[in-house]
Formats: C-alpha cells, structure tokens, sequence
C-alpha cells in the first residue's frame, strides 16, 4: 500500500492522476491527508473522492507516515529574500510548509507541479532556491518542462514537474518538450496521438452556453454569416493578427469603414520600435500618426471615435486605444482543428467555439474538463462558475499520470516491504509498509 499527501489538492487532479498511476502499476495507494484552504473546490473533491479537505497547510501537524507528496503549490514571489536576505531564504512562501513537511516526515519521493514562470522568476534564482532546498533534504531532483498538447490532451499548457527521490537521483525516460509556440503554430506538429478541440465538443449544448442574441448579430455581421472564420480568432482591442476588435464589432456603436481602418491601422503600426519599447502602451502623437496614415479627414476620424468611446486622447496630444477586452462575452474562439489555449482561473468561462450546429458558444465546464484531460466520470462543481474556476487551476491529468506511470516503472521497488534506503548522511531508513 502506497500511501500518499495531497496538498494544494484543489478538486484532485494530482491525486486523480496518482491513483491511476497506481493502478496501472498494480499497487494500492491510500491518501493519508489532503489540504486546500478553497471552500468550493473543496467541496468539488468531496464529490469525487469523498473525504473532506479543507484545512491549511500551515495547521498540518502530527501528520501520519506517507510515502508519496503530492503538490501543485502557489508560488508566490520571493519578495523580501532579494531585498533583505539574498534569495536563498524560502521562509515566508508556501513551498516553506511543504519544505517542512518533507524535513519531518521524509517520504520516499514526491511530485510538485508549477507554472513555466517558476522557472524563470527572478533570472532563475527562485527556481534554484527550490530545488537547492530539497536537495539539502537529501532528495536527488528531476525537473521536466512538458506541454500538456504531447500527451492526448488538446491544450497549449506549459507547466514544470518537480519530481524527488531520497537518497537518488531520478532517472526518467522522459525528455522536457516544450511543443508549439501557440495554438496556431500546432498544425504544423507531428505529434503521436494528439487530440483536437474538435475531439472533446459535446454534441447537445445547453442554450445558456450560446452567445447573446446580440453579440451573435454583431459576429455574423462582421463574418459575413460564415461563423466558421472566427476559428482560432482573439477578440482583444490592442492587438492586431487574426483578431477582432470593439469597433469592428460596433460594441460602443456602429463604425464606418474609414474609423475601421483607421483604428486598425493605429493598433497596427503603434507597437513599432521606433515609436518606443512599451510595445501595448504607446499614446502617438497626431504627427506620428501621419507618418503612416494619410487619409485627409483625420480630426473627423478621431473626433467620432473619442466620442463613441474607441479612442482616447491624453493632455499631451497622444492618441491611445480605449481598450474594453472585458466586454467581450467570448476573447478567444478556438479552432477545432487545432487546440485550446492555455486555462486559466479568470477567463476559462470566456473561451469559445463554433459547435457542430455552426452556431458560436461558450465552452462547457465538461469541454473545459475534457481540455484538462479529466475523465466524464469526473464530478464537476454544480455552479458552472466555481467549475470553470477550478479547471482552470488545475492539471493536466494525462500529464501527470504518465510522469508517475514512467516512475513506478523504475521505483516501484522502493515501496516494497521492510525497503531499506540510504540517506546521504549514510543513515538506513527503513519503512514497514
């Protein structure tokens, strides 16, 4: 029996993964502790697993023997170990309390999950941090930057997994893969058993995922009724690509094509690097505007669309986008053919499709879960925000699963009866399972 701690569980992905991991490698497993200190995505991992979470890691003390840590911890910037200390101090930061629990109990291995960024947070430093600070607990470490799109789930998600072996050093048939650059750049992959968003649409939708009424109007006006050219288009007002912006959308009020252009053109050519280096902020003047617009009417232009709201204009004379990318009911529509961008926490609910109706949508939380690799056996929060929420924070199952299975392939060995190990310091550590 391999028992294990899930902490920062979230709704169990981690934990999901792991049992079925387990399974696979034809062992039990048995969780010993699970903390999470959000109510509702507690209640989400009572639905599944039964067994209530909620607690503070901070509180977790006299916590029984395990074998396994599981954790997709915060990570919070080292803000005062740069300022006060030098960066080698983790105190402060929650990967503290699972430092701490390590030093205490001493499991066999864990698992910890965190967003690319660890990686690169402050010039790499708080990443070092973390992994000097469990090798100092006689922990051999692995890292691995994997992209959720290279193993069947259709999502650009790009995480790091920490994984740690007392005593040794893990050695894993598994090779970091970063994958495509974005969702568009996908089709031009070769990836063995990938899946598309089209593999995870559900084929009966519920009429309150659809578009408004109005904001359908607004999109089949501009698409010209062929819904189908929104595939893998970003609804976002300062930028410019395969995008779709407020005024072509006539969201403040209805554009002519010359205000179209010009406020196309603007968003265009404002992040060049002669006009300065804050790509998405640079006000221009009415002289730099000239340089590459040269429609006559220009004060006309720019008078309507200061006053319909599109256009702003600062005390000094610069001319900005007034940008409302949260009035968009959808920001990004994905293409079927490719994969999803990557979910997050505060805007999974805003991510859409054109269905198999050809009608356009929101995504259901059973499609979100279905991005993140979860099984439709997988009981979602009954309240579709605190759903989207939750998938948006948590992992990609198919990863984490296939890192744990290519491990116990090689360590299972480790969680057999009365398995003697060696620490650094030479000292046997003995574990009665």
């Amino acid at each position: 029996m391999i028992r294990f701690v899930d902490l920062f569980s979230g709704i169990g992905g981690l934990r999901l993964a792991f049992e079925n991991a387990t399974k696979k490698s034809h062992q039990n497993s048995k969780c010993t502790l699970s903390s999470e200190i959000d109510k509702k995505a507690c209640e989400t991992y009572k639905l599944n697993f039964g067994e209530d979470s909620y607690r503070d890691i901070k509180d977790c003390k006299n916590i029984p023997d395990f074998d396994f840590l599981l954790a997709g911890f915060p990570c919070q910037p080292f803000s005062y170990a740069g300022e006060r200390k030098g960066f080698g101090d983790t105190r402060g930061t929650l990967f503290f309390e699972i430092e701490r629990i390590l030093k205490e109990k001493k499991p066999k291995a864990f698992l910890l999950e965190n967003v690319r960024g660890l990686t690169t947070h402050d010039n790499g430093r708080t990443f070092q941090t973390i992994i000097t600070a469990l090798e100092s607990l006689g922990y051999g470490v692995s890292s691995y930057m994997l992209n959720s799109c290279n193993y069947s789930v259709p999502q650009n998600r790009m995480r790091v997994y920490i994984l740690g072996v007392l005593a040794e050093k893990p050695i894993l048939d598994i090779v970091s893969e970063y994958g495509p650059a974005d969702s568009h750049k996908f089709k031009n992959y070769n990836i063995e058993n990938s899946k598309t968003v089209a593999d995870i649409l559900e084929t009966k939708v519920d009429k309150k995922y659809y578009c408004t009424e109005k904001f359908t109007a607004q999109l089949r006006e501009v698409t010209q009724g062929h819904f189908k050219k929104l595939h893998g288009v970003r609804l976002i007002d300062y930028r410019g690509g395969n995008s779709l912006h407020s005024w072509e959308l006539g969201l403040k009020g209805k554009c002519s094509e010359d205000e179209i252009h010009f406020m196309n053109t603007l968003i265009s050519n404002r992040r060049l690097k002669k006009f300065g280096a804050n790509q998405d902020g640079k006000k221009l003047t009415k002289d730099q505007i000239k340089t590459f617009y040269k429609n006559k009417n220009f004060d006309q232009i720019t008078k309507s669309l200061i006053e319909k709201g599109y256009l702003q204009i600062t005390e000094q004379g610069g001319y900005n986008p007034k940008c409302g990318n949260m009035s968009f009911e959808v920001f990004k529509f994905l293409d079927p053919k490719s994969i999803s961008i990557t979910l997050v926490s505060s805007d999974a609910h805003r991510i859409g499709v054109v269905g198999g109706d050809g009608l356009p949508r929101r995504i259901t939380p059973r499609e979100a879960a279905r991005i993140q690799g979860f099984p439709d056996n997988f009981i979602l929060h009954p309240a579709d925000a605190f759903a989207y929420k939750q998938l948006g924070n948590s992992v990609s199952v198919p990863v984490v699963e296939f890192i744990l299975e290519k491990f116990f392939e090689k360590y299972s060995a480790l969680f057999k009866e009365n398995k003697k190990i060696r620490n650094r310091d030479n000292l046997v550590l003995e574990s009665v399972i």
